[in-house]
């Protein structure tokens, strides 16, 4: 078992292999299609899987056909990641969409409603 801080670099170090991967050198069109960015990397105690998350900035029909050309790179990634990144085994990597970013943005949005309904009712009572 690897200790937490080797997970923690072994899994920074996935973060920024696979953005440049995905900026400059998987080709598939479906990938492109949509904003993609990796927002997170969890990998495994043992250093044997990795889950990372993006984010598709995109319409609902872009964001599956990204995942699927993800899904389908993946064996693309693992391998340059091998390349890249000297560990005695590379991680079986996983894609996972987040949306995490999209639901913070309708959050903030509802706040700011519920603000701008908050200071007209006060204008209108005064």
């Amino acid at each position: 078992m690897a200790t937490e801080r080797r997970v923690a670099r072994v899994a920074e170090l996935i973060k920024r292999e696979v953005s440049q991967l995905l900026m400059y050198e998987i080709r598939d069109e479906r990938v492109g299609a949509g904003m993609v960015s990796v927002t997170d990397v969890e990998v495994s105690g043992d250093l044997q899987h990795a889950k990372i998350f993006v984010s598709i900035y995109s319409t609902e029909e872009v964001r599956r056909s990204t995942m699927a050309g993800l899904k389908a790179a993946s064996g693309f990634v693992r391998r340059e990641l091998g390349q890249r990144i000297r560990l005695r085994r590379t991680p079986e990597v996983v894609f996972i969409e987040d949306r995490s970013l999209e639901r913070g943005s309708r959050v903030l949005a509802l706040l700011n409603q519920i603000g701008q309904q908050q200071s007209t009712s006060e204008v209108l009572e005064s």
